[in-house]
């Protein structure tokens, strides 16, 4: 049975240390669950509580799950992959002593701080992306890490390809697939991030099917997304103004994704993410109005 669940960037919880007021972590619980959602993520590493224990009683007393935590890392620089470990380690060690064991590490690029790929996010040219050997090196750390923490924690690692990082289109999809272990390395497949990128979420269904170990669904707005290009916004400023879109008002085709993963036996995790800067909207609402649509397709 296809579970459903929520994660602290729809409340404005973001990894990039942007300015404006988001929630505090325990009104995101109480709002996740009153929303209808029965999991989450950890989100930006100090959102939640650090303390093992404090986060097993947040968490469990809400009858709620945890999935998995985000770990952005500069893997293009490898230089910054011994960092990048000892947070997914840190990291890592938090979820198994809280008890999170078959959560996932969802490691990805350090988005947003690339000048070029941050600016060309939703149009990115082949020229913007990595050449052969800094694949390597970038695959590389990816492998390293995920083969870390499965040593030390028996936590598996997934990469969330992700726009404004250097993981954004097929190609470089394709490109992280080949280079990294797929005993190690699965992929976070995020349906938002997918279009945005000018990817077709089915093709990426179908390619990498034994790849995907984890699932965000996140719809995408293609107005905003010609509006975007047309303007030359950047990363941000798309989010700013609503790339990210609730369920079922933008171009992402919901039903055929939930009808391919059924037919293809997936009976875990589904996370909703609509991505909101700080302080940005009304992330319940939001949240209510995303589980409900999500109710009328089945699940």
């Amino acid at each position: 049975m296809i579970k459903v669940a929520n994660a602290p960037c729809s409340w404005g919880i973001l990894e990039f240390g942007l300015e404006g007021d988001a929630a505090k972590y325990p009104q995101f619980l109480d709002e996740l669950k009153e929303t209808g959602y029965i999991g989450t993520e950890l989100g930006d590493w100090g959102f939640l509580p650090t303390n093992p224990e404090e986060l097993k009683f947040e968490i469990n007393k809400r009858n709620l799950k945890l999935l998995g935590a985000f770990v952005p890392v500069n893997f293009k620089d490898q230089d910054c992959h011994e960092a990048g470990e000892k947070v997914a380690l840190k990291t890592a060690e938090l979820m198994y002593k809280a008890g999170f064991t078959n959560a996932f590490i969802v490691l990805a690029d350090d988005n947003g701080t690339d000048e070029i790929r941050t600016k060309y996010a939703g149009r990115i040219k082949p020229e913007h992306s990595l050449n052969i050997e800094q694949f390597k090196i970038f695959a590389n750390g990816v492998n390293n890490i995920a083969d870390s923490v499965l040593n030390k924690f028996g936590i598996r690692s997934v990469f969330h390809h992700h726009c404004g990082g250097f993981i954004e289109t097929e190609t470089e999809i394709d490109k992280l697939m080949e280079f990294t272990n797929p005993e190690l390395v699965g992929l976070c497949f995020d349906s938002g991030h997918l279009r945005f990128g000018g990817s077709d979420p089915i093709s990426i269904l179908k390619k990498y099917q034994d790849r995907i170990w984890h699932v965000h669904f996140k719809d995408c707005d293609t107005q905003i997304v010609e509006d975007s290009r047309a303007n030359e916004w950047d990363y941000f400023k798309s989010v700013e103004n609503g790339v990210f879109c609730e369920l079922g008002k933008g171009a992402v085709d919901f039903s055929s994704i939930l009808d391919y993963l059924k037919n293809w036996g997936y009976d875990d995790w589904i996370v909703v993410e609509q991505d909101v800067l700080p302080g940005m909207g009304s992330p319940k609402v939001c949240a209510r109005r995303n589980r409900d649509y999500l109710q009328v397709l089945g699940i």
